[in-house]
């Protein structure tokens, strides 16, 4: 980033509540105008994420699924609704993304991510939130964006329990070590079959609500470089317990 972009009058208002924290304020709202967010998937995870960073103030906010509105998928991907059934999810989004802040530059990628697209479209980014619902692509997102060198969020649900972590492979940690990377925390994907998918098992739909909104406070931490983000720690979401639970890894 070369350029700090300036906060006109209106987003000065529409963030006050940002503004007025010491921790963020004017410089770190700025932050948040001049990243260039990108979100795989506008599902159920997706859906909160977009809509947190949208209001936010993140300046572009891309959004990448090759998938059209149904109407099962109403129940949870929130930033869908009835109208929009059979439109293409990243059309969706991307209008629901643009009503919350019209200042929020919305780039829709209506493709599915594979090893020969992703590179690039991760290098256009500044960090990578991973919302697909698949372990194919989680292993493609976390690879990729560590060889391009993208911090990147990613998370998970299934059922009444979710998870997410933040990943820096290409950095070292506090103790001169360097920090852990996907395969570290899941060394290699379940046998296919073994999980079942959310269309198999279920999920309750306040729980992407619960993960995806945890995906976007991690991203505003890391754009504008407050508190700790979740490097090296799994967090885990037991919905039926209400409880909050912390898995620490390290770097093999």
């Amino acid at each position: 980033m070369t350029d700090t972009p300036t906060l006109s009058r209106e987003e000065i208002e529409r963030y006050a509540r940002h503004i007025v924290l010491p921790e963020v304020g004017g410089p770190g709202q700025q932050k948040l105008k001049a990243a260039r967010a990108l979100v795989v998937g506008a599902g159920g995870l997706g859906a909160p994420v977009i809509a947190y960073l949208a209001a936010a103030g993140v300046g572009t906010i891309g959004i990448v699924d090759d998938d059209h509105v149904s109407l099962s998928n109403l129940q949870r991907q929130v930033i869908h609704d009835t109208n929009r059934i059979g439109m293409a999810k990243t059309d969706s989004a991307a209008a629901a993304a643009r009503a919350i802040n019209p200042h929020a530059t919305v780039v829709a990628h209506q493709t599915r991510l594979d090893a020969a697209n992703a590179p690039a479209l991760f290098s256009a980014y500044t960090l990578v939130l991973d919302g697909s619902d698949n372990f194919a692509t989680r292993y493609l997102c976390a690879d990729i964006a560590a060889s391009v060198q993208r911090p990147l969020v990613t998370g998970a649900v299934g059922r009444f329990d979710g998870s997410l972590t933040v990943l820096k492979p290409y950095e070292v940690g506090d103790d001169g070590k360097p920090n852990p990377s996907y395969r570290d925390l899941f060394p290699e994907p379940p046998p296919a079959g073994l999980v079942p998918s959310c269309a198999e098992a279920g999920v309750i739909g306040a729980l992407t609500g619960v993960i995806g909104t945890l995906m976007a406070m991690e991203a505003i931490k890391l754009v504008t470089g407050i508190g700790e983000p979740l490097v090296g720690r799994l967090l885990l979401y037991d919905g039926l317990a209400a409880r909050f639970d912390e898995m620490r890894y390290r770097a093999g």
